[in-house]
C-alpha cells in the first residue's frame, strides 16, 4: 500500500528554513541598527552646522553669540536659536550652548540623549572658530567630523 504525499513541507524542511532566517536577522539586525545611528549622527551634524551658521547671523546682527538654544530666534543676541524642545526634532540628542564672557565664543554641543538608539555613540560639538569635535562613545578626545 502506498500513500501518495500531496504537496506540502515536512517539520524538517519547515525548521531548516526557519534557521536559514534566524541566522539572516542575526546578521542584519546589528548592521541595520549600526547604519541608523550613523544616519541619525550625520543628521545632528548637519543640524549643528545650521545652528552654528544662525549664530554667525546673530553675531553679524548684535556683535555678540547668543546665549540660549531654547529662546525663539530673533536674529539678535537677545534672541535664541528657536530650539524650543533643546533637541532634534527625532528627540536623540539634546543641544547645550557654552558662551565665554562677553560672547565672542560660543561651543554648541548635541549630546545623545540617554535611552535612545543614539545613547553612547558620544557627543558632538562645533564652536565659533569652526572647530567640530566628536567624543566617541564619551571618549575625552576630540576626533574631527
Amino acid at each position: 500500500m502506498q500513500t501518495d504525499r500531496s504537496g506540502g513541507f515536512s517539520l524538517a524542511e519547515l525548521m531548516v528554513a526557519v534557521v536559514i532566517v534566524a541566522i539572516l536577522a542575526a546578521i542584519a539586525v546589528p548592521s541595520y541598527s549600526s547604519y541608523v545611528v550613523r544616519g541619525s549622527r550625520a543628521a545632528v551634524q548637519a543640524e549643528l552646522l545650521e545652528l552654528a551658521s544662525l549664530q554667525e547671523k546673530i553675531f553679524l546682527n548684535s556683535n555678540a553669540y547668543t546665549p540660549s538654544v531654547t529662546a525663539a530666534y530673533n536674529g539678535t543676541s537677545a534672541g535664541g536659536l528657536g530650539k524650543t524642545g533643546g533637541q532634534t526634532p527625532d528627540g536623540k540628542y539634546a543641544f547645550s550652548l557654552d558662551i565665554a564672557v562677553p560672547s565672542q565664543i560660543f561651543t554648541l554641543t548635541a549630546t545623545p540623549v540617554a535611552g535612545k538608539s543614539q545613547a553612547g555613540d558620544g557627543a558632538l560639538t562645533i564652536s565659533e572658530n569652526g572647530q567640530r569635535c566628536w567624543y566617541a562613545g564619551g571618549a575625552a578626545a576630540c576626533t574631527a567630523w
